[in-house]
């Protein structure tokens, strides 16, 4: 671990995820993720989408993914969209672990995460995930609890939607 990275222990109701972010490769995202946390604007944080082998029927590019965060609706604690920090420039990868961000258009990320289960290159610069070729920003690492990540991933959904959030009772520095 560089001394530099700072560890996250996420709390859901269904168990505990600790992640790595790395600070040196992608300062302006850690940074965005860190005020959340730090300005306790994540008490809402549920993981409510699933994408799984089965649920992506018209995806000609298939991913494994969990997502979370405040949510599709404007919610009060969302901060701006910050500028897009591409895996070109990072040297990250999307692998079994990565922690992302979320967006539509590049510099759109703001609240939303998703968590990669298995190696997903399609997400990474050139990847042929979203049209623009400019990948989503990796910005950390699962260093335990993938079991919970795919307990997440493999709860009951309608469609890439969970019948029922999965809840994260408090993200903090660790």
């Amino acid at each position: 671990m560089d001394k530099d990275n700072t560890d996250i222990l996420m709390t859901t109701e269904i168990g505990t995820i600790t992640i790595e972010l790395l600070p040196n490769q992608a300062p302006i995202t850690v940074k965005n993720f860190l005020r959340y946390i730090d300005e306790d604007r994540y008490s809402d944080f549920t993981f409510y989408r699933v994408v799984n082998m089965k649920n992506q029927n018209s995806d000609s590019v298939k991913i494994e993914v969990i997502q979370g965060g405040l949510g599709f609706n404007q919610h009060p604690d969302v901060l701006p969209p910050i500028s897009h920090e591409s895996t070109n420039k990072t040297d990250l990868k999307h692998l079994n672990g990565t922690i992302s961000m979320a967006r539509n258009e590049p510099g759109t990320a703001s609240s939303e995460i998703f968590i990669c289960i298995n190696d997903q290159p399609e997400l990474d610069y050139n990847g042929p995930r979203n049209p623009d070729g400019l990948g989503f920003a990796a910005f950390g690492m699962v260093k335990s609890g993938m079991d919970i990540v795919k307990k997440i991933q493999q709860s009951p959904s309608d469609g890439q939607m969970l019948n029922k959030p999965i809840r994260v009772k408090s993200i903090k520095r660790i």
